[in-house]
């Protein structure tokens, strides 16, 4: 098996170099054990004069100047195209847990490009967080802690289906998929929201206050298989 570049037994913050909010980097750094950077996410962090642990991309994104301000040894870059740098970093961390800023907002290309890869790399239980939401792939089964009438918002980014309990409509006996049913703008209908799929296909949305929540049941969920 090929070598990861970041290891660590904690949690991992990796930082795009798209819209992002200092405050909320700076809460997020209090709980992790590294700090990536994917391409010119390094900018935005030296910005805020944190070092990375780790850059990892291909450098389209990064001038010499700031490169040269990186630690000795930090800059891995993967020349390749076929892939975005989300995908290098992501592919390229071992961790139970990656925070991910920076690659929400802005370009909705980005964005789509960013999903595909959460759902492409399962088994690395990342979560995106933006502005105004959080994304993850749903775990084989999740169970949540969420107010009444709290936004609960299902994407199947393939054909999918699945249960659910605590939701103000269920999904069960649904086929969702993109081009068919979706199950956005839901709602948790109080007490605790509980949700199983057969497939690493669903994209759970969530408002970013439910963060602490989000990765509370992530830390007692079982995580998908690696492919």
């Amino acid at each position: 098996m090929k070598s990861k570049i970041v290891h660590t037994s904690g949690t991992v913050l990796l930082v795009g170099g798209g819209a992002t909010q200092h405050s909320a980097l700076r809460a997020a750094m209090a709980d992790v054990d590294a700090v990536v950077a994917a391409d010119g996410g390094a900018a935005v962090l030296l910005d805020m004069d944190i070092l990375p642990d780790a850059v990892i991309g291909d450098m389209d994104s990064l001038s010499p100047t700031m490169q040269a301000r990186l630690p000795a040894g930090s800059v891995h870059q993967i020349a390749e195209q076929d892939s975005t740098d989300f995908d290098k970093a992501l592919r390229n961390i071992s961790a139970p847990l990656v925070l991910a800023h920076g690659f929400l907002g802005a370009r909705l290309d980005h964005q789509l490009a960013a999903l595909t890869v959460l759902c492409r790399r399962a088994e690395r239980r990342c979560v995106l967080v933006g502005e105004d939401d959080v994304t993850v792939v749903l775990p084989p089964a999740l169970t949540l802690a969420l107010p009444e009438g709290c936004r609960v918002s299902l994407f199947p980014m393939g054909p999918v289906s699945g249960r659910s309990e605590g939701l103000r409509w269920p999904i069960d006996g649904l086929e969702m998929a993109p081009d068919g049913r979706v199950g956005t703008s839901n709602e948790a209908a109080g007490g605790a929201v509980r949700l199983w799929v057969e497939a690493p296909r669903m994209l759970l949305i969530l408002p970013v206050a439910c963060l602490g929540a989000l990765l509370a049941g992530l830390r007692q969920a079982e995580a998908w298989p690696a492919p």
